[in-house]
């Protein structure tokens, strides 16, 4: 059944649950009647013949389904596309479990690690295909570490999981199906991190279609780019590949083959109004009576402007299913109101956010006296201790939290009291005395001036789309302006806040809800203990530095920095659970000395809500996009009544 070895990794099941494909012969398998109807034309090839030798048996949450019917969903903004992994990408070698609290096998049809963690070997399923009806292979893999893991002239950043000391794995091609991943060190926290939401490239980088674009395969890649308008081939193929980032990856891919449960035939950028994914032919789930998944026959994404507009659809019933944008603690009177109008109900989601709000100067800003204020701690500490965050709990967060700083949950075996609490006194009198000493002059209106004479002028930039920010903000904008800091907002659609925040080096601040609050998310997403990814927003230029040094834009950092950076290497080295909480107790102290990011609240538990003829639907969830809400629960079991 599943070859998935060493305690840490095995997964306990619960709902959506993997069967073993043995159970099932190839006459028990049945497909929906519009692939039938292909297949019996001769415009597809027979069932058994698109599906592997083993598919992937689930067993479905409330009862086996039926086919057709259209799963509608929105996206909101020019720039949520990494959403899709929530709905309908999320296909990694191996996947995380309902609860969290491990991974289970995927594409993979066997997952082992030898017994300290330096090597893997991994099969894939024997006749499992792209979309397109090509064969899935280690070749897809190899083609992926040899053009975007380790081709330097693409130079992708990320992948993290894949390096030991800077350094990618060995990849060993043993034969068609199976693969080893070799590290100089131990990577214990390995197939925890390839199953996160979007890390996961082996299995989104079909060498048949990408190669075309690779000038080390296609001699005219450069004729071709400069076809489509790009200057090389290099820009051509990083664009086609996406793996650099994510609403490049999903933009206008209605021609690149997929292992999803839905593929693109309108992807985002070819349509204004939506973006519709229809059955995959030669997907390689089946339920256990053998019905190939998924049951739906599309994913409808309408297009929507901003979250008003996606609030007024879910009340009129236009959404099946939804908590991104809308579950804010303010609409939930207004949405439980409308639920006879829009046919649903509510789902719970429970909190593994480290903060509902996390505020982040940018350590690394391109202006030398803000990077120097900035990066004083005692800085930070002012501007925390200026927050009357029980103010906006109570007017945002209808009263639903405690303060908190970004930090790991009470109750939790990693909680540390010191990250968790320290600056969350609200007391202006401290925060101005904290400031005095560091930017003492004020001008005539009472805001204080930097070192050359300027005003300290600090703009938050976040994406407009974030409902509750731009109503937290509405009230911490004044209290920072009441220790003389002038500090402003500046809203704008996902798309430019991912290049000027994620991207860039020229904003000042931001703002952002993410990273983990306990247990195995905190691990494999230190964001706000370590700057180990592009998530990091504080300090975008030593996450680079960490994930390679050789960059052009990536800055070596101090060196409390590189201790908690040093920390996570040995933390990943670590195959053993109780170990691995040692060095990550270790981590989160530092954490609390190096005071990165602060915050208002850990956040309560949220909602989400669903069309009552939506069946199969995990009632209880975690809420995260490392755990992609909902996708673990697998939607390709999802059905209509």
């Amino acid at each position: 059944m599943m070859k998935l070895k060493r305690r840490a990794f095995l997964a306990g099941m619960s709902a959506v649950v993997v069967m073993p494909a043995h159970t099932l012969l190839a006459a028990d398998f049945k497909e929906a009647d519009s692939l039938k109807q292909k297949s019996q034309s001769g415009a597809l090839p027979p069932l058994k013949d698109r599906l592997p030798e083993s598919p992937l048996v689930i067993k479905p949450v409330e009862s086996v389904g039926r086919y057709g019917g259209d799963w509608k969903l929105a996206l909101v903004g020019g720039g949520s596309l990494s959403m899709l992994f929530r709905y309908q990408a999320y296909e990694p070698l191996v996947r995380y479990n309902t609860d969290w609290s491990g991974v289970t096998l995927n594409v993979a049809e066997a997952f082992d690690a030898n017994a300290d963690a330096t090597q893997y070997t991994i099969r894939l399923r024997k006749g499992m295909k792209w979309s397109d009806g090509h064969p899935y292979t280690t070749a897809d893999v190899k083609f992926w570490y040899d053009t975007i893991l380790t081709d330097k002239r693409v130079a992708v950043s990320g992948q993290g999981h894949w390096k030991t000391e800077g350094k990618p794995a060995k990849l060993e091609i043993v034969d068609e199906q199976t693969f080893k991943v070799i590290f100089s060190k131990p990577n214990g926290l390995f197939p925890l991190q390839v199953a996160w939401s979007n890390w996961d490239h082996t299995t989104r980088c079909p060498k048949h279609y990408l190669e075309q674009f690779h000038a080390d395969y296609n001699p005219k890649a450069d004729e071709l780019a400069r076809h489509r308008g790009f200057q090389s081939w290099i820009a051509a193929f990083q664009s086609m590949a996406g793996m650099q980032e994510d609403n490049t990856f999903f933009l206008n891919s209605s021609k690149k083959p997929c292992l999803t449960a839905w593929m693109f035939t309108i992807a985002p950028g070819e349509n204004t109004e939506r973006a519709v994914a229809e059955r995959n032919p030669f997907y390689w789930k089946v339920d256990t009576d053998g019905n190939q998944l998924p049951y739906l026959d599309r994913v409808v994404y309408q297009l929507v402007a901003d979250p008003q507009v996606l609030l007024l659809k879910a009340m009129q019933g236009e959404i099946d299913m939804m908590d991104q944008y809308i579950g804010t603690p303010n609409n939930k009177a207004v949405l439980y109101d409308a639920r006879q109008q829009g046919d649903y109900d509510f789902y719970t989601l429970t909190s593994t956010e480290a903060n509902v709000m996390n505020f982040m100067f940018n350590l690394n800003h391109s202006d030398p006296v803000k990077r120097t204020l900035f990066r004083n701690r005692n800085f930070r500490a002012a501007m925390s201790t200026a927050l009357d965050r029980q103010i906006l709990i109570d007017a945002v967060l209808v009263g639903q939290g405690t303060a908190a700083q970004p930090s790991i949950k009470p109750g939790d075996p990693l909680y540390n009291e010191k990250l968790a609490t320290q600056f969350t006194e609200y007391d202006v009198d401290k925060a101005n005395a904290m400031l005095d000493e560091i930017i003492p002059k004020r001008d005539g209106q009472n805001f204080r001036l930097d070192e050359q004479g300027r005003r300290v002028t600090i703009i938050f930039e976040i994406d407009q789309a974030r409902a509750i920010f731009l109503d937290l903000f509405q009230l911490a904008i004044p209290m920072f302006q009441a220790v003389g800091i002038d500090a402003q907002l500046r809203t704008m659609d996902r798309s430019l806040w991912e290049t000027r925040v994620r991207q860039g080096r020229d904003f000042d601040a931001t703002a952002h809800q993410f990273g983990a609050n306990g247990g195995i998310a905190a691990m494999l997403d230190p964001r706000y203990y370590a700057p180990t990814d592009s998530n990091a927003f504080y300090g975008p230029a030593w996450s680079l530095w960490y994930v390679n040094p050789t960059h052009e834009n990536a800055e070596e950092p101090p060196e409390d920095t590189k201790k908690q950076l040093a920390l996570y290497d040995q933390l990943k080295t670590k195959a053993d659970p109780a170990e691995q909480a040692e060095v990550m107790k270790q981590l989160l102290a530092g954490a609390a000395e190096t005071f990165y990011a602060f915050g208002i609240s850990l956040p309560p538990d949220g909602y989400g809500i669903v069309r009552n003829n939506l069946k199969n639907v995990t009632k209880t969830m975690p809420n995260s996009f490392g755990w992609p809400t909902p996708a673990p629960t697998m939607p390709e079991q999802f059905y209509k009544t």
